[in-house]
C-alpha cells in the first residue's frame, strides 16, 4: 500500500486489477478527455499492465497507482505519477469511473497522492489536463496546483499545471 484515507487505499496495481484497468481504458465517458483509442479486449489491459505500468514501477519506482475504495472494496480509478519524457517530469494522473464524480474522490486521492511523492525522490510535479477538462483541473487546483501554460501532448492542446513539493 502506498497511503490511505478514510474512503480510499492506494496502492500498485497488481495483475488482479486487469478487469479495472480494462473497463478504465474501454469506457467511453472516462476516455473523453484522454488521447488514446478505446480497449477492445482485456488483453490490451494485460499488456498495458505489463509493458506500461509494471515497467514504469521497475524503471522509475513509481508509475500510475490503483485507487481502490474501502467500502465497495473494488478498484474505481488510478491517481499516481508518471515520469512524462516529453517533458522531463512527473505527471500527476488520474481517472475514476462516473459514478464516483462529483463525491471528492479524485481531490481525496490527489492530495494523499501528492504527499507521498517526496518518498519517491519527486520534488515537483505537473499535470497536463486535455483542453475543456475542467473537472480535472479543479482537482488540480484544489491540490495547490497552477497554471504554467499551454501546450501540446499526444496532438492536443493541454493545459499544464505544475507544484512544486
Amino acid at each position: 500500500m502506498i497511503t490511505q484515507t478514510n474512503r480510499l487505499i492506494i496502492r500498485p496495481f497488481t495483475e488482479q486489477d486487469c478487469d479495472a484497468l480494462y473497463l478504465m481504458n474501454s469506457n467511453p465517458a472516462m476516455l473523453k478527455y484522454i488521447p488514446t483509442a478505446a480497449f477492445t479486449s482485456r488483453e490490451q489491459a494485460v499488456e498495458l499492465f505489463h509493458q506500461v505500468i509494471q515497467a514504469d514501477y521497475q524503471q522509475h519506482g513509481f508509475g500510475r497507482w490503483a485507487v481502490e475504495h474501502k467500502a465497495d472494496k473494488r478498484v474505481i480509478g488510478f491517481c499516481g505519477p508518471k515520469f512524462i519524457p516529453e517533458f522531463n517530469e512527473v505527471e500527476l494522473g488520474y481517472r475514476y469511473f462516473p459514478e464516483y464524480w462529483g463525491t471528492g474522490i479524485g481531490t481525496e486521492a490527489a492530495s494523499a497522492a501528492l504527499a507521498e511523492f517526496k518518498r519517491f525522490g519527486i520534488e515537483q510535479t505537473i499535470a497536463l489536463i486535455l483542453e475543456g477538462n475542467l473537472c480535472s483541473e479543479g482537482v488540480a487546483k484544489r491540490v495547490g496546483m497552477h497554471w504554467r501554460e499551454q501546450n501540446e501532448f499526444m496532438g492536443h492542446k493541454v493545459n499544464i499545471y505544475d507544484k512544486v513539493l
